[in-house]
């Protein structure tokens, strides 16, 4: 018998799918920070009308990813120095607290499975895979996250970490940042195996912290 259609799942909207799509091409800077978004382009190259176009716009302007400006149309959000500065600080109260949680919670399987994550954090830096180390950096945070259990924080963290994104995988260009970032991700590892929450919050804080003085050095004229 077919379901009923009051109780059907319906698909992704258009708009959706659209927004999911410019936001993994502005993280992937195709769509650079401080352009203009071309919406008859867009349109033409997906196949769809302006409508769902400017609807998946206003989605992303509500993350602060793009930003709308009357009579002139939509451009990617370009951070300035002075939104980094106000930026990390705050995310890194809020993914230090997440770090603390999760070695309150943690069991000896969930320490396992960071510490495989963390091995192929390893193993992609000595490769060099600055993009591959990224994504396995994304998949250590989440997995705290998950840990943490606390779905208040989270939800603050995957808001300012959308902002981020527009930035964190430059950091790791800086010359001897990949580095320093593995040795930053062991500490924080070896403080939540010790059980030691206070020191893993402050690992994570100064982790993050090292991650904005890296774009610095980045951004420096």
């Amino acid at each position: 018998m077919n379901a009923s259609p009051q109780f059907s799942i319906a698909s992704p909207a258009l708009y959706q799918q659209v927004a999911e799509r410019l936001r993994t091409r502005i993280y992937a800077h195709e769509l650079p920070p401080g352009g203009w978004i071309d919406e008859q382009a867009l349109a033409l190259e997906y196949g769809i009308s302006r409508t769902p176009l400017r609807e998946a716009l206003k989605v992303l302007a509500s993350e602060g990813l793009v930003t709308l400006k009357p009579r002139r149309g939509c451009y990617v959000t370009e951070l300035s120095e002075v939104d980094l500065d106000e930026i990390f600080p705050v995310m890194a109260l809020l993914e230090g607290r997440c770090a603390a949680e999760a070695t309150q919670k943690a069991t000896d399987a969930d320490l396992n499975r960071l510490s495989a994550i963390h091995e192929e954090l390893e193993a992609h830096a000595k490769k060099g895979d600055v993009d591959r180390f990224f994504e396995t950096n994304h998949d250590f945070h989440a997995a705290l996250q998950l840990l943490a259990g606390n779905r208040w924080l989270s939800q603050l963290i995957d808001d300012t970490r959308k902002m981020l994104k527009l930035t964190r995988r430059d950091s790791l260009r800086v010359e001897g940042r990949l580095k320093q970032s593995l040795a930053e991700h062991r500490s924080i590892l070896k403080a939540i195996r010790r059980r030691d929450a206070n020191e893993a919050a402050r690992q994570m804080h100064d982790h993050l912290l090292s991650g904005r003085a890296a774009l610095a050095k980045l951004h420096a004229p």
